[in-house]
């Protein structure tokens, strides 16, 4: 994995696709705690329109584009506690993540605005609607959450 070269930097997000969402949560929190830092060595590569600066802070927020055109964002592991995006049409998309920390990585549970959330992807509507997700992160996989295949991103290949 060479993250520097941004046409792989959505490889960490497709463990969503394969059963094992954890594994995007634990690789794009170490990617970004890793490769991304306060000093002169703490941006990978080269930026290409965009693309690196892109993919940390959509990552940051806790999801990413995999598929750009479907209208959906993998998730993975959001770096802060409380992630308010401030939308053109006034309304306002909150994540919650108050128990994230370096070693709570993992989503143990979800909730989209008050109903329970299995889904490894947001789409374009849930965040522009507005609303809260909140994620109970912990230091522990919960390797039974979002297997269903209607938790499952979209692809041409679901099986």
């Amino acid at each position: 994995y060479a993250h520097g070269n941004q046409p792989i930097q959505h490889m960490v997000y497709l463990y969503n696709y394969a059963n094992q969402p954890w594994k995007a949560q634990y690789w794009s929190r170490k990617i970004m705690d890793k490769l991304y830092s306060g000093t002169e060595n703490g941006y990978p590569g080269d930026e290409d329109q965009g693309q690196t600066s892109s993919w940390y802070v959509l990552s940051a927020m806790g999801f990413y584009s995999v598929t750009p055109g479907t209208g959906e964002y993998v998730m993975g592991s959001p770096k802060f506690k409380k992630t308010t995006i401030s939308l053109e049409n006034g309304k306002k998309f909150i994540i919650q993540a108050p128990l994230n920390s370096s070693s709570n990585v993992y989503i143990k549970s979800a909730n989209l605005n008050g109903k329970n959330f299995t889904r490894n992807f947001l789409t374009y509507k849930d965040l522009t609607e507005g609303g809260m997700l909140n994620l109970e992160m912990d230091e522990t996989p919960n390797k039974n959450r979002g297997l269903l295949s209607q938790d499952k991103p979209f692809s041409l290949t679901k099986n």
